[in-house]
């Protein structure tokens, strides 16, 4: 049967005549009732991350009277959140989003008990945070607290609510549940660093959080209800410039180290696991070294003269926004195309956003004999807060 609602339990909160009014629109559906709105009183849900994806899914699921809400985030409201972090507002700005989070959820429904937790998840403190929850809805930007959520979510045998975006793309799942594949399954080792762009360095169209994020928040509340019917074992894939909707089956990976195999039983370094621990002068393995230099030395030595090629391996469209006098725009893209017109002998500078993707080909040049190579740490967006206040930032 498509509906299934588990039986609800004697201890289920009972609704006030408030909560009757408010969720009227739920109480005439089949799959809810008053006894699956009493189930979403009692249920308890923790969201990791109040940003993108974090928004759309902590509104409705606060609208929806999950009773019981907790928001991990370690960020401030920034103006470039604003584009898509409708949770968050312009008189926020530099204000803790859990902060500003608490603020709107409680206009949307009072009724919701909410716990803030204004830090960043870790391998130290996720087990302790996620245990007194039902679900987890990972709403975060990288991969080294995605594995984080998903390992954290099989030990505890919590389901985790999946969702990420890029520019015009999202994906949604739920792992971890009812012997389903967990993130693991499908995604084993996670992509060099800098290969995959986040937000702020590939861009995100703004309605592309909303849409993933309804979606997660959809599949939260179905948890909670106990419908059956869920994403478990499907991967849900969104193209919104051609608004193509498509899921493709993933199965449980009987070799994966933490849902299979139970290889990994405790939280780890993940930081280190996904490759982006280690600073210039940590690196372990000196082919992966990235030598750095900061805005302000590269400013003293172009000010006395020496002989730098600036390489900006960012994308047209944010060429044409900000761009440091001087540069060659070579697109991280069209680097191989490119590396017969550079010089091998000349010190190169490599920018870009924020100093991920420039790392990048920083690692692949010097493989290809650069060794008079920088990366310029903190990219363009340092520059500008650091040299020259001229460059806009974005």
């Amino acid at each position: 049967m498509y509906i299934q609602l588990v039986r609800d339990s004697p201890d289920a909160p009972p609704l006030t005549a408030e909560e009757l009014t408010r969720y009227s629109r739920h109480l005439i559906l089949p799959g809810v009732g008053v006894d699956g709105q009493r189930r979403l009183k009692r249920a308890r849900v923790i969201l990791v991350g109040a940003g993108g994806l974090g928004s759309p899914v902590a509104l409705y699921l606060a609208a929806a009277g999950i009773g019981h809400l907790g928001i991990v985030d370690c960020d401030a409201v920034d103006r470039t959140n604003l584009q898509r972090q409708i949770l968050h507002g312009t008189a926020d700005i530099g204000r803790r989003k859990t902060e500003s989070a608490a603020d709107r959820l409680a206009e949307i429904n009072p009724n919701v008990d909410l716990a803030l937790f204004d830090a960043k998840l870790s391998s130290d403190n996720a087990l302790e945070i996620l245990a007194d929850y039902d679900i987890v809805v990972d709403g975060t930007d990288n991969f080294q607290t995605r594995y984080l959520v998903n390992d954290a979510c099989v030990i505890l045998g919590k389901p985790n609510v999946y969702g990420s975006i890029i520019r015009f793309e999202g994906q949604a799942s739920v792992f971890a549940h009812d012997g389903g594949p967990c993130y693991r399954c499908l995604f084993r080792e996670p992509p060099p660093p800098g290969m995959v762009p986040n937000c702020a360095d590939g861009g995100v169209f703004g309605v592309i959080p909303g849409i993933v994020g309804s979606v997660q928040a959809t599949e939260t509340i179905k948890l909670a209800l106990g419908l059956s019917d869920t994403l478990s074992g499907r991967l849900l894939l969104i193209d919104a410039m051609r608004m193509r909707f498509r899921t493709i089956q993933i199965q449980r990976d009987p070799g994966c180290p933490v849902c299979g195999t139970r290889e990994i039983t405790e939280l780890i370094d993940y930081d280190a696991f996904c490759g982006v621990s280690a600073g210039p002068s940590q690196a372990t393995d000196e082919s992966d070294a990235v030598r750095e230099i900061t805005p302000r030395e590269l400013a003293a030595r172009l000010e006395r003269g020496d002989d730098l090629m600036l390489l900006d391996v960012r994308e047209p469209a944010e060429w044409s926004i900000a761009r440091i006098d001087g540069a060659r725009l070579t697109p991280l893209a069209t680097l191989q195309d490119s590396v017969p017109s550079l010089d091998p002998s000349r010190e190169i500078v490599v920018h870009c956003h924020h100093g991920m993707r420039s790392a990048a080909a920083v690692r692949y040049l010097r493989a290809r004999g650069f060794e008079r190579i920088w990366n310029l740490a903190g990219g363009i967006a340092r520059w500008s807060a650091e040299v020259d206040a001229s460059v806009p930032q974005y």
